[in-house]
């Protein structure tokens, strides 16, 4: 017996993060609910962000970078989910501002092969004191810069 080489994920730039859906995430037509995709992506991001130290835990004047809030989400469907098991985020920078950043992000197949929505979502970086826009450290920049999505 031969031991098969792993499938290299289709992805060309960003990271792809393993999504499980579970049975009580599909509607009563057996698909996944709508709401559930920009929860999945949510969820994706988070936990990138957490390997890189970006978190909330209760204190916005501590959470530095994670003081941010949804300005734009934008999102389509492309193919149903039928199924639980286990999917993926491709998740990946469009843009990132001084203040502000645009991601990309494709709900897909765990090896990246299959689109099932896609979007993008724009954040604010906030000032915890005021809730006005603030900058993003250069430690988050940094780690945005290798999200970026090359220039066609």
């Amino acid at each position: 017996m031969t031991a098969e080489a792993p499938i290299a994920p289709a992805v060309s730039h960003g990271r792809l993060m393993p999504v499980t859906v579970h049975f009580d995430d599909l509607d009563a037509l057996g698909l996944l609910h709508n709401a559930r995709y920009p929860l999945m992506v949510e969820r994706a991001w988070t936990e990138l962000w957490n390997e890189h130290g970006v978190r909330f835990d209760g204190d916005w004047v501590a959470a530095g970078d994670a003081c941010n809030a949804v300005k734009e989400l934008r999102i389509t469907y492309e193919a149903p989910v039928t199924r639980p098991g286990t999917y993926a985020v491709h998740l990946w920078l469009e843009r990132l501002g001084t203040t502000g950043l645009t991601y990309g992000f494709r709900f897909c197949s765990a090896d990246g092969t299959e689109t099932y929505a896609r979007g993008t979502r724009v954040l604010v970086r906030l000032d915890p004191a005021t809730m006005r826009p603030a900058p993003w450290t250069e430690t988050f920049r940094a780690a945005g810069r290798e999200l970026l999505r090359p220039a066609d």
